[in-house]
């Protein structure tokens, strides 16, 4: 089975992705959806090597509201998993 990001919450302007299958070493970036622009200031790693897990995204004060979603890439820099379209207010 492919890698996924299953569900995104957001709370006092940090992101709690949970994912799937992503490996140990891949990135994760915010994008905003309407520029296709990835937020380099928003990039994390997994860390766990299990296959199941959560990551924790702090929104930095410059980011705007708007429509977004996180795009995952493995360790080679290909595209692993996308999430599901949100809003951040």
């Amino acid at each position: 089975m492919k890698p996924h990001i299953s569900s995104i919450e957001i709370e006092n302007r940090v992101v709690v992705a949970k994912y799937q299958r992503l490996m140990v070493g891949a990135k994760v970036v915010l994008v905003e959806k309407a520029s296709g622009r990835q937020l380099p200031e928003t990039i994390t790693r997994v860390a766990s090597p299990v296959p199941v897990g959560a990551l924790r995204i702090r929104l930095p004060d410059a980011i705007e509201p708007g429509t977004y979603f996180l795009r995952a890439f493995d360790g080679h820099g290909e595209d692993a998993a996308r999430s599901v379209d949100f809003e951040i207010h």
